[in-house]
């Protein structure tokens, strides 16, 4: 399938569906044409297309009701590609759809409270119990917790093996008994991050996504595909943050100083280099899974949206940011903000999704092929680690 096929098909669904009237059924029968996801197989909200040609679908269709990223993220970022990898084919026709069209809310329990940056030491328990599984244990720093009606889970299964061979990946119920979403507030005075305890929750053994045993491997995928969403997104020259600092740039020319300019200028060359090292690994997923490189992209992410969100409170000098009341966030909106909450909430950026101390040491061992770090428990069994 080529461009000119794909246009093609955007026209004959536009012909056929009307984007002004009811907004659900639109991308519902978006999904059932093939134009959610076209490298997805067909029937499964794709055509079984190259992934380049996403990008002219979206074009085709920008103009159309659109998905709410602020709400989907981890659902459209991480829980789809894994289900697509891992899942069986009842999964993929249970989850796919109502996830890509926003009627079914996705979140992600995986850290913990003692496994956050070394993930493969979680404690969350699942015990099998005929043909389900009991889950107890607590996880945190879970984004949207309190909007989501599933869950991508990593339990242990097995603690007489080493911390990584014992885990198992589940989808959790977040409407079953058990499940209790308490929230965390930031320093924006918002809690659009929870912690969620886990009860003897009771999850279907149909709710398994790979094998008994393989969580980490599962996981792998879904991190991965995380780095990419937060850090490899598409972005026009200038966009992004850096959209925000230009707009104060231009609007107060008064407030101006030369070394204000010069660190300008070399974040704007930085920008532009993680802007077409986020084209290039694009290129490279139409060909398979994400890889390691992503790790870098997030890192760098992380970096520029900090260091762009202080410069531009620099320049403005003042916050501009005195609405502390702790409630709760209906979605992250991070560029429809002001400077303000731009500048704290880009604190979390190098925590969330992957420290970047973890993520340096995945780029040097994974990308650069530079000696891992001594692991002494690396072959211990999970139950005999200190703690």
């Amino acid at each position: 399938m080529n461009e000119a096929q794909i246009k093609e098909r955007v026209a004959a669904f536009l012909g056929e569906h009307d984007p002004s009237g009811d907004r659900l059924e639109f991308l519902r029968a978006r999904f059932d044409a093939g134009l959610a996801w076209v490298w997805f197989p067909e029937g499964l909200g794709g055509l079984g297309a190259p992934r380049e040609l996403q990008q002219v679908v979206d074009k085709e269709l920008a103009d159309t009701p659109q998905l709410n990223a602020g709400l989907q993220a981890i659902g459209l970022g991480m829980a789809a590609p894994t289900i697509l990898a891992f899942g069986t084919d009842e999964q993929k026709r249970r989850f796919l759809r109502p996830l890509w069209t926003g009627e079914e809310i996705w979140c992600q329990l995986f850290s913990e409270p003692g496994a956050g940056s070394d993930l493969a030491t979680l404690a969350t328990r699942a015990v099998r119990d005929g043909d389900e599984w009991v889950v107890d244990g607590q996880k945190v720093w879970t984004s949207g917790a309190h909007h989501a009606r599933w869950a991508i889970l990593v339990a242990r299964t097995d603690p007489e093996v080493p911390k990584h061979r014992g885990l198992t990946y589940f989808v959790c119920d977040m409407h079953a008994p058990g499940v209790e979403v308490r929230p965390l507030r930031q320093i924006t005075g918002e809690a659009e991050f929870n912690e969620v305890f886990l009860t003897g929750v009771r999850l279907s053994d149909d709710l398994r996504l790979g094998a008994v045993g393989d969580g980490w491997r599962v996981a792998q995928t879904t991190l991965m595909n995380e780095r990419v969403a937060i850090g490899g997104a598409p972005t026009r020259r200038g966009g992004g943050v850096m959209a925000s600092v230009l707009a104060s740039w231009r609007e107060q020319p008064e407030l101006r100083t030369h070394d204000l300019h010069q660190r300008l200028l070399s974040l704007w060359v930085e920008a532009e280099v993680t802007r077409l090292s986020g084209a290039r690994l694009r290129e490279q997923l139409a060909a398979g899974q994400p890889g390691p490189e992503g790790s870098g992209m997030k890192l760098s992410f992380a970096r520029l949206n900090q260091a762009l969100t202080g410069l531009e409170m620099e320049f403005r000098r003042e916050l501009g940011y005195d609405d502390w009341t702790f409630r709760r966030s209906e979605e992250v909106d991070f560029y429809g903000r002001g400077p303000g909450y731009r500048y704290l909430r880009a604190k979390g950026n190098s925590i969330e999704g992957g420290t970047s101390e973890i993520l340096r040491n995945i780029i040097s061992e994974r990308v650069l092929g530079l000696p891992s770090e001594p692991r002494v428990d690396k072959d211990v069994p999970w139950k005999d680690l200190p703690r």
